[in-house]
């Protein structure tokens, strides 16, 4: 009968109803995620830069396009499209997913001054490799015997450069004292950080310039700030080859450090002198750099918090009164620094110290009803989790207490996650804490602009230096 009756229908509706039929009955396609592209190969580019360098990529450019188009939105930056990607459930899924889906993608200016051959561009076996030798120096029994080392970097850079002044940059010291203490204590390496610090400070102003290696660009200045480091280091490296080949000891501690190890690695033949060098020079600036933003900005939040001030005091009083004059700190005397770590974890979350990262898809991905195409660009950010209420209700509220018990995993990311999370994550905690421990406990301090601005260039700093007032603490 249903055959009969469909004989009789006119032939246009027919085709009509056959067309409706496959339609319907297709699998359905997944689209791109929602979103502008903007200029052809500019994309939106100068509102991203913009937004950057004020320090305001959260409220001038990722929120608007999440409260438009969801915590998954479609963009083009710096010539490339890219989807933007928020949320714990992002983060876990694009950085577990590393040499799966997707692999790490820095700018090229990035590429040529960070190294080609370090830790940040490889991939895979290469990747893990190198890792493996970096951890190997940051294990249970390496931070423990890194404290000590720690804690003198720590005292002789205040005792030289804190005592007899009432006024000090915290910000320009704390770059210097981290800038010490990956060299000394993580690398082993004796270099006069006045001498250095300014060669690598050059560097950085160039690592998301526009990479124009033309006399009088930040590029340039840049490139030609690195030459001049990676001589210094090429000497090192083959200083310490020398030595270790031609059977000279080396101290217990000294053979335990990383330089050490790397070289090691290098006789061994698993890895190059390229690659030795360029990870020295990867994780001098990523550890330091970012270290000294977030001891910065923890300062920033006892001084406008008095309450978590007098609490972080208490906790690290009572460590002090543990301690004979002169003594250092122990790892165990840093594990009880418990409401510290609080307060530093809350400062990262609403200052984290990298934005956030970029990706390139493999192949084409599927995440959420979208479609990422091979060869797009992902960048996932930390302000798009760290501010988002579903995990940090009241997100601009400062409150260490949302750290007193674990977080959902990967909504607290200023350390990345999966295979690449930071390398030197516990060397920055280790940092942070003693550092925080020697200024509370031996001098009085204020800042003198409370609300000072933080501006970006081309990573977060207090747009003054954050200058603050200093004098001795009485301990009568």
């Amino acid at each position: 009968m249903a055959a009969f009756i469909f004989s009789l229908l006119p032939p246009f509706i027919i085709i009509i109803i056959i067309i409706l039929y496959k339609t319907y009955n297709q699998p359905k396609k997944s689209k791109p995620p929602s979103g502008q592209m903007g200029l052809p190969w500019i994309g939106e580019t100068i509102g991203f830069y913009r937004a950057q360098r004020r320090n305001q990529l959260y409220n001038d450019f990722f929120q608007p396009r999440i409260r438009k188009h969801g915590k998954v939105f479609k963009t083009r930056l710096m010539g490339s499209p890219t989807v933007v990607v928020n949320g714990a459930s992002a983060n876990k899924f694009f950085m577990s997913n590393e040499f799966k889906l997707v692999i790490s993608s820095w700018p090229t200016s990035s590429v040529e001054l960070m190294g080609k051959n370090s830790i940040m561009e490889k991939q895979g076996e290469s990747h893990r490799c190198l890792r493996g030798i970096i951890a190997s120096t940051l294990t249970p029994s390496g931070l423990q015997e890194m404290v000590p080392r720690m804690c003198d970097s720590i005292q002789k850079h205040l005792q030289k450069n804190w005592n007899h002044q009432d006024e000090i940059s915290l910000h320009r010291s704390t770059k210097m004292v981290t800038f010490t203490i990956v060299l000394e204590c993580l690398f082993g390496i004796r270099i006069e950080p006045e001498l250095m610090f300014p060669v690598f400070e050059k560097v950085l102003e160039g690592v998301l310039a526009a990479p124009v290696n033309f006399p009088g660009t930040k590029f340039w200045r840049a490139k030609k700030a690195r030459g001049e480091i990676e001589k210094v280091l090429v000497d090192e490296v083959r200083r310490k080859r020398e030595a270790m080949e031609s059977g000279r000891e080396e101290e217990e501690e000294e053979s335990r450090m990383l330089l050490s190890m790397l070289v090691a690695a290098l006789i061994r033949g698993e890895i190059t002198e390229e690659e030795a060098v360029d990870n020295v020079v990867l994780l001098v600036f990523a550890a330091h750099d970012t270290t000294s933003y977030a001891i910065s900005m923890t300062f920033k939040m006892l001084n406008n918090h008095p309450n978590c001030h007098f609490r972080l005091m208490e906790e690290h009083e009572e460590i002090a009164r543990t301690k004979k004059p002169g003594e250092s700190l122990s790892i165990e005397d840093v594990k009880k620094m418990e409401y510290t770590w609080q307060v530093a974890r809350e400062t990262m979350r609403l200052f984290p110290p990298i934005f956030g990262s970029f990706r390139k898809a493999t192949t084409d991905i599927e995440f959420e009803g979208f479609t990422i195409p091979r060869g797009w660009k992902v960048l996932w950010t930390a302000y798009g989790t760290h501010y988002d209420e579903e995990y940090f209700p009241d997100p601009m509220r400062f409150d260490p207490s949302r750290f007193a018990d674990p977080v959902q995993a990967y909504s607290f990311i200023p350390f990345g996650g999966g295979p690449r999370l930071c390398a030197g994550y516990q060397l920055a905690k280790l940092n942070i804490l003693v550092f925080v421990h020697y200024v509370v406990t031996q001098y009085n301090w204020s800042l003198i602009y409370p609300q000072e601005p933080i501006v970006m260039d081309p990573l977060p700093f207090p747009s003054k230096g954050m200058p603050i007032k200093i004098s001795p603490r009485s301990h009568n």
